[in-house]
């Protein structure tokens, strides 16, 4: 197959910019066997076929962190595309409702000031992010 004819995998993913009452952020790092190991990230995931963005979001945050989110709107879109695949990202606020966070699907989790989420490795993705909320997008 030639370079002019290999057609790369689209895939939608959704993240969750989750503030506490302390205005930190909660961001979720990927595990030592994932793609881009170890990085940190918004917690989210993969959409489903059948799923909306929102049921998928409150789904992978329950599979990997066993709480329960209310999504409340959308905060950003993006196509980020990397060698082998291209990434239709989308982020949403969202808040914690139920639950006690756990490690289930992450190797590790941390509340973060705004100011301190560049002290951390994050996808490229996950830039664009981290850029609005620092108010760098402008």
């Amino acid at each position: 197959m030639s370079a002019e004819s290999f057609t790369k995998r689209q895939i939608r993913v959704v993240a969750a910019e989750i503030v506490d009452e302390a205005g930190h952020y909660l961001i979720t790092q990927r595990l030592p066997h994932a793609a881009m190991p170890l990085l940190w990230e918004f917690p989210g995931g993969k959409v489903e076929p059948g799923e909306t963005d929102e049921q998928a979001l409150i789904r992978e945050i329950r599979e990997e962190l066993e709480v329960d989110i209310e999504v409340l709107g959308k905060t950003l879109a993006t196509v980020r595309d990397y060698d082998t695949y291209i990434i239709d990202f989308h982020s949403f606020s969202a808040r914690v409702i139920g639950g006690t966070l756990r490690r289930v699907g992450v190797w590790d989790f941390r509340w973060v000031k705004p100011a301190d989420l560049n002290d951390y490795r994050f996808p490229p993705a996950d830039q664009e992010t981290i850029d609005r909320l620092l108010g760098l997008d402008g």
